[in-house]
């Protein structure tokens, strides 16, 4: 069918974070909200199709993933990424953010140190804090507007007696964000292929964060950290989930694959009577998604796409002193705003004091967000264009 993502529906009044919380989260009421990865977009019909069934058979008691659930997450690693993974490596949590707590926790101990590479996804930095973890900062390097690994500083702290404040005796872990949130990189499989090779060489687990895996501009491939090689597998906790790619973040389900008996072991100890498994209305969405979601996805991704080319156009022409950040992936946009010469505070309360725009700041992804913000452009574009145009009148009044 065809789907009209043009279409402006009212989410207010519906208990939606996004919308219901504009005053509480940004302490204005008359707000446009494009900060969290969100879609305002209706789901596809035949999860709601799917879900209309389950919620007819009036049993919600205790559930468990089904066999057909979990072939659905294998046929989809086989089907868009040519992965093939056995049924056992699959372990199910509501949500990739949960995930990350249970795996750092499976992985290390009090004290030990956990890498990531600034600026990037805010939540990783709890997830390792929580856990009695120090970060070690591999910042990435914008080269021309563009994000690259820095490799050089990646090698220098691993290497022992670096004299950069790390031991590497305590490094344990690295979550590595790919599509990279907020920059927007897909890593290539030679970047993907150095950076693991350090990671493994220097006795490093990589939690891969691979959740907008299928949100993908162009001719851009994304490449599963663990498709690498045998060893790349075995070292290596993939997290994947639906919610992105299909709108359903509300719905708390997430496909945790670990090819390795020992560490998926750890981990499913360390989730056991703490996190709990996926509700019975997320299994059911996940299946009905990853088997007959594919016609709606190709439709959002050429209205997202659309979005994206809105964007950029809109400020080379009318707001030329901010800057985009093309991404490959993911439509959460990187906005590089240096050249209105605010500070973040300035910039903070410009946005919403002046443009009444709801963005996320991006000082709160690492240092190396400061003078950044971050868009969710997974609107109809009426909603997108409107938070330009306050955008461009309030930098006119300034």
């Amino acid at each position: 069918m065809k789907y009209d993502f043009d279409q402006v529906c009212n989410r207010k009044d519906t208990d939606c974070l996004k919308w219901d919380l504009i005053g509480s989260v940004f302490g204005e009421d008359d707000i446009i909200p494009l900060w969290v990865a969100d879609m305002d977009f209706p789901v596809a019909e035949e999860i709601k199709k799917a879900l209309k069934e389950r919620i007819e058979h009036p049993f919600y008691g205790y559930t468990r993933p089904g066999v057909g659930i979990v072939d659905a997450v294998v046929k989809r690693m086989k089907d868009k990424f040519d992965w093939d993974i056995e049924p056992e490596w699959v372990v199910f949590t509501p949500g990739v953010v949960p995930a990350l707590h249970i795996a750092i926790r499976s992985l290390t101990h009090p004290g030990d140190e956990v890498l990531l590479q600034q600026p990037v996804y805010y939540p990783f930095f709890p997830a390792v804090t929580s856990s009695g973890c120090q970060i070690v900062n591999n910042g990435l390097e914008l080269i021309d507007g563009k994000y690259e690994i820095d490799f050089e500083d990646l090698e220098a702290k691993l290497l022992p007696n670096s004299g950069l404040g790390s031991n590497p005796n305590r490094i344990k872990t690295i979550i590595f964000c790919n599509p990279h949130n907020p920059v927007g990189r897909v890593w290539n499989r030679e970047e993907i292929t150095k950076l693991g090779k350090m990671a493994i060489d220097n006795g490093l687990v990589v939690i891969s964060d691979e959740i907008h895996c299928e949100i993908l501009f162009e001719d851009n491939k994304h490449t599963p950290f663990a498709t690498i090689s045998k060893e790349f597998e075995q070292n290596s906790i993939i997290c994947m989930s639906p919610s992105k790619t299909f709108n359903l973040a509300g719905l708390d389900v997430s496909s945790i694959i670990i090819p390795n008996k020992e560490i998926r072991e750890n981990f499913i100890n360390t989730q056991s009577g703490i996190v709990p498994g996926p509700n019975l209305f997320g299994l059911t969405a996940l299946e009905a998604a990853y088997r007959h979601g594919d016609e709606w996805l190709e439709q959002v991704m050429e209205y997202i796409t659309k979005n994206l080319d809105f964007l950029v156009q809109y400020t080379e022409n009318k707001i030329p002193k901010i800057k985009v950040i093309k991404p490959q992936g993911t439509y959460l946009i990187w906005l590089d705003c240096r050249e209105l010469g605010l500070n973040d505070n300035e910039l903070k309360k410009f946005l919403l004091k002046d443009a009444k725009v709801g963005l996320n700041d991006g000082f709160i992804f690492g240092e190396e967000g400061s003078g950044f913000v971050r868009i969710n452009i997974a609107c109809p574009q009426a909603i997108l264009e409107e938070a330009l145009k306050r955008i461009e009148n309030a930098l006119n009044r300034l």
